[in-house]
């Protein structure tokens, strides 16, 4: 990644960031590192929307909360990791704006002014943004949802970018619990596999290939047993420009299967 990336100051960056486990709070390793000095580069910014794994509706819904709380939606790991806050504000506004776009492009689409921020969101933006000045909001991923349909809902978010609104796409380039192994474990071949096909795909802004992941890119269904953490990435693809080349931001791998490597569009 380079350091002195900027981005234009009429469209806001895309990222697909890849979470991990919550314990990616506490300890930020390669991509946390790079992340941050990433976020150092953002000016302008208006609010980030993210669209996480971890709120998951039956219909497409939006955050509209003033002040959305941290949720430690998680059990079983360190106490330190519920102690963490992350109190950026909301942005009812911008998310008014992002469903009147939903809506033109067919999607049904309800608000929901309650909901706190889930761990897809804000353990990457404790290292992108760590002051949590900047507003944040949320459209959920729909159960039903497949990558065709990721790729059109990042398609008609795209135009919040020209308003300053950062996308980002909050989820895992590998992610099969089933697999998990010792936190320092060293990487399991067929996740360097796929995680390598999909980076091959994305630098090369292969749509028809990534749309079509599962039946192409070596141990797809291991790699993702359930879809819901690779579909963040075709939303942040979709969002992207044409003329946009995806950077990779280097990332760790932890437990053996969980790949970080991240990506973002429409910096240079």
């Amino acid at each position: 990644m380079n350091s002195d990336m900027t981005h234009s100051p009429h469209s806001a960056p895309v990222f697909f960031i890849s979470h991990g486990a919550p314990t990616f709070a506490l300890e930020p390793g390669q991509l946390g590192a790079n992340l941050h000095a990433l976020g150092e580069q953002l000016t302008g910014i208006k609010a980030v929307l993210v669209v996480s794994p971890h709120w998951q509706t039956r219909e497409l819904q939006v955050l509209a909360t003033p002040r959305p709380e941290t949720i430690h939606d998680f059990g079983g790991f360190p106490a330190a990791l519920y102690q963490l806050q992350y109190p950026a504000p909301g942005q009812p506004e911008l998310a008014l704006e992002a469903m009147q776009l939903l809506t033109q492009s067919g999607w049904p689409v309800t608000t929901e002014a309650q909901r706190g921020l889930d761990h897809g969101a804000w353990v990457p933006l404790l290292h992108l943004l760590p002051k949590a000045d900047i507003p944040v909001f949320q459209v959920s991923l729909p159960h039903s949802l497949d990558t065709a349909g990721a790729l059109a809902l990042g398609r008609a978010l795209a135009p919040l970018r020209e308003r300053g609104v950062v996308i980002v796409g909050s989820g895992s380039l590998t992610h099969n619990l089933y697999d998990l192994q010792p936190p320092a474990a060293s990487a399991v071949a067929y996740a360097v596999e796929f995680a390598h096909w999909i980076r091959q795909a994305v630098t090369r802004a292969d749509a028809d290939a990534l749309l079509d992941y599962r039946r192409l890119a070596p141990h797809a269904e291991r790699a993702h047993p359930t879809q819901e953490h690779f579909l963040p990435l075709l939303v942040a693809l979709g969002a992207s420009h044409e003329r946009e080349a995806a950077q990779v931001i280097a990332g760790d791998i932890t437990y053996g299967v969980l790949l970080m490597e991240s990506y973002v569009w429409g910096v240079n």
